[in-house]
């Protein structure tokens, strides 16, 4: 297995009130820097959306990972977030904490054994009938 980060993680954290929360990570790591992006379920009753998205950028320096989730759009209780974590030996988990002010909790990541995929389908290119 490969120590780079780059692909799809399946992920849990505990939010007080709330209890633990999945979600799904598609990491893009490139030279020790990290982006992309999280999808996970609105677990705030008065949330008018079902599901968050959030874009994250960050970096990693060996086993250590650190990375900011930003809310899009910011919101319901949910703008930015940090995350501070461990990588595992074979770069199959990475386990932390996140941080709110006045707030905090843990969180994991699994490599899933799903990737990522761009999908395009034949209907999505073509011109409408007029």
């Amino acid at each position: 297995m490969t120590d780079n980060l780059t692909g799809v993680w399946d992920g849990t954290f505990v939010q007080p009130g709330a209890g633990m929360v999945t979600f799904t990570a598609t990491l893009i790591e490139a030279g020790g820097a990290l982006g992309g992006s999280v999808t996970e379920p609105c677990m705030m009753r008065e949330c008018t959306l079902s599901t968050h998205n959030s874009s994250i950028a960050g970096h990693r320096s060996g086993s250590r990972v650190s990375f900011v989730k930003r809310y899009e759009p910011p919101g319901y209780g949910y703008d930015t977030v940090v995350y501070e974590g461990t990588v595992n030996a074979d770069a199959t988990e990475i386990d932390g904490r996140w941080r709110l002010p006045g707030n905090s909790g843990t969180f994991l990541m699994v490599r899933s054994t799903r990737t990522a995929q761009a999908v395009t389908t034949e209907e999505g290119i073509k011109e409408p009938t007029r």
